[in-house]
């Protein structure tokens, strides 16, 4: 069949249009664009076309998936858009009416040769949603070729979804599973909610984790669940206000700040809230992390994690700013970054190694606080808490107890 000429399926897209309170809605369906959504055919072009035609759509506008399975390549959604409103929709269908595909599904192609930077990327959009659906990276095929858990100067592997310089942006209710690298990643996000995530990977996927924050503002993430090979979230450079709640997380490395202070220019890291945490089997619970020598100076400050349940966690509380994942390391240096009012309260559980607290600071951290911290190990013997160049303040209740 002949491919209809673009301006034909913008025609399309206006004829599906409804009117709800004088506001024009329109729905740009991607099946309309070529796109087969059987799980075979590539689909790439379809709904880079399907996108070209919503983004360019004035008013409230829906590109729709139905449920199917959308097999594709890098795609890159980008704007400035004309919509008010853009919504990026993985329809589900009615389970009682068929027993077809009950989500739309986006399924990567696991050739790496297709890839030059990441799979999805949505960028330069204000007032988008993604909604529903499951992201599979297909990763499984390709974690054998990730060499950065070894080397500094490794190629990195596609991370599935990133938002580039959006603004005004939800994500609530999506699946993502098995990313050869991140599962989403945030860079230069302002103002972005998050909501009823499901991510998951092997526990020995490497580098998948959950959601990692970069130069970002104003970011919320609730009600989610995550497992995966490494942090469930991570907060890495030049973030400010992120408010982490409602989370459950594990299998993975737990949730950290950093790791921060590897590159030159970064910027400081304020106004962390986590909060109603619960981590199961994770190597650690909440971490900072930042290197050793610094090629610029930066600060990681105020800083709040509270209620937080540890179920069986390796590392509960740790600050290490002598972070470093390779074998060849020295510790020759002092860490560039600057730790300040870090305050964790009623955090409570149980711990698989002795030591459930561990501050070890670099330069000494200024404004540590530790209130009402219950944390029992598991095995035989006793529980510690070790510090180094770090004085805490300690209210309430502390077990272990404090260093001395």
């Amino acid at each position: 069949m002949a491919r209809r000429p673009l301006l034909l399926l913008v025609v399309v897209a206006l004829l599906r249009s409804t009117s709800a309170g004088g506001a024009a809605t329109i729905t740009v369906d991607v099946k309309d664009y070529g796109a087969k959504g059987n799980g075979v055919d590539d689909d790439t072009k379809p709904l880079m076309t399907a996108w070209k035609a919503a983004c360019g759509s004035a008013g409230a506008v829906t590109m729709l998936l139905s449920p199917g399975t959308y097999y594709i390549g890098p795609v890159q959604f980008h704007g400035p858009c004309n919509a008010s409103t853009l919504t990026f929709q993985l329809q589900a269908s009615d389970r009682s009416s068929c027993a077809c595909a009950v989500q739309g599904t986006l399924k990567a192609d696991t050739d790496l040769s297709r890839f030059r930077n990441d799979w999805i990327e949505f960028g330069w959009v204000t007032g988008l949603t993604v909604a529903g659906g499951v992201i599979d990276g297909q990763g499984a095929a390709a974690w054998p070729f990730n060499e950065c858990p070894f080397r500094k100067d490794c190629k990195v592997l596609p991370t599935s979804v990133r938002f580039v310089n959006s603004r005004n942006t939800a994500v609530r209710d999506v699946t993502s599973v098995n990313p050869k690298f991140f599962h989403i990643a945030l860079l230069q996000a302002k103002n972005i909610r998050m909501s009823g995530l499901r991510i998951s990977a092997s526990p020995d996927s490497p580098n998948t984790d959950g959601i990692h924050i970069e130069r970002s503002a104003g970011v919320s993430i609730t009600d989610a669940r995550i497992g995966t090979g490494d942090d469930c979230i991570s907060i890495g450079q030049g973030n400010d206000g992120v408010d982490v709640a409602r989370v459950r997380c594990g299998p993975g490395h737990g949730m950290s700040v950093g790791s921060l202070g590897r590159y030159a220019g970064e910027g400081d890291v304020t106004r962390v809230h986590v909060r109603d945490v619960v981590f199961t089997g994770t190597d650690n619970g909440v971490r900072i992390k930042t290197w050793e020598n610094s090629p610029t100076k930066s600060s990681a400050a105020h800083m709040l994690f509270e209620n937080l349940l540890m179920e069986d966690v390796r590392n509960p509380i740790i600050i290490d700013q002598k972070y470093c994942p390779y074998y060849n390391c020295e510790h020759k240096y002092v860490s560039g970054v600057t730790l300040e009012d870090i305050q964790f309260k009623n955090i409570k559980g149980t711990t698989t190694t002795p030591v459930a607290v561990m501050l070890r600071c670099g330069v000494p951290c200024q404004g540590l606080v530790l209130q009402d911290v219950d944390l029992k190990y598991m095995g035989q013997g006793g529980t510690s808490a070790k510090c180094e160049n770090a004085t805490a303040k300690y209210v309430g209740y502390q077990f272990p107890k404090p260093c001395t």
